[in-house]
């Protein structure tokens, strides 16, 4: 084999290789449960660290959601035009009145690439070259994808958001109603062990949405990060109330709370501290007082 064409279909590889990283890290982000892709896990964090104490922070989620797909979307883009560049003109017809190759065979590449992955199909380039003829068609199915994929990744953390905003609001309500002041009642097993359900919750939500950690809440009332130490508030004093079933749930709690600890800190915090020192970390993180 020729010297150039090794170098073409090297190039072709390289492009190819791309994809698949691409497609990987969209598995490991949507469809792996716990774990993240590298490379959003470094697009997300990125964007967190640079909107964070400016006015802008509380777009930092959205914001970091938005980049994540258009990298993919890039690379996917340039992966795919790698793939055409080497077979440029030869491997495709062009509409009538243009001369094949009569431009920059990047520029072709890249174009034939955009139209191609967004499913325009504007038929003035065609492929001729059998597995190109396959490859081509391809794109179309990964840009549809794509598309689907970054709808479905929008709408599924939305309701893991809704359900630690309630948790917050709820948790400045029990504050606002004295519940410390009254942990020896009747229902207050109930109310430490509902808390615990819904704190489990949010750490589940956390596992498997990382992404939702870089929502920052406008309003302190609906932030987690504001209101989570008056959980751990409940806990404490409900460990020494004479109730041996409220002394049961705030154990609950307090084993809920530190489930939670430990992710906030293993994922996203990384201080290395107990439960207070966790809650205080997450609350200066999200640029919220505790309340």
């Amino acid at each position: 084999m020729r010297q150039a064409d090794t170098m073409d279909w090297f190039v072709s590889g390289l492009g190819a290789v791309m994809v698949v990283l691409v497609l990987r890290d969209i598995f490991h982000t949507l469809g792996h449960p716990g774990f993240q892709g590298r490379l959003s896990r470094v697009v997300l964090g990125t964007t967190w660290r640079v909107s964070r104490g400016r006015r802008m922070a509380g777009l930092a989620g959205p914001l970091a959601m938005l980049t994540v797909i258009g990298v993919w979307g890039l690379l996917a883009v340039v992966g795919w035009a790698l793939v055409y560049l080497p077979h440029l003109p030869g491997g495709f017809t062009f509409a009538s009145g243009r001369a094949a190759g009569d431009t920059n065979p990047v520029l072709d590449a890249l174009y034939i690439s955009l139209v191609t992955i967004s499913t325009l199909g504007l038929g003035d380039a065609i492929p001729v070259s059998g597995w190109l003829r396959v490859a081509n068609p391809l794109e179309a199915l990964f840009g549809f994808a794509l598309l689907t994929v970054a709808v479905s990744w929008v709408l599924q953390i939305y309701p893991a958001l809704t359900r630690r905003r309630v948790l917050s609001i709820r948790l400045m309500l029990l504050r606002r109603a004295d519940t410390l002041d009254h942990l020896d009642s009747s229902w207050a097993a109930g109310v430490l062990e509902g808390l615990a359900t819904s704190i489990v919750g949010v750490r589940v939500d956390l596992s498997e949405y990382a992404e939702t950690y870089y929502f920052r809440e406008d309003e302190m009332e609906a932030s987690l990060a504001a209101t989570l130490g008056y959980a751990a508030e409940l806990a404490r004093a409900g460990s020494v109330s004479p109730r041996s079933d409220v002394k049961h749930a705030s154990t609950i709690l307090t084993c809920a709370l530190d489930d939670l600890a430990h992710v906030l800190d293993d994922r996203f915090l990384h201080v290395g501290g107990l439960l207070p020192e966790v809650i205080d970390a997450f609350a200066l993180d999200h640029g919220h007082p505790r309340v």
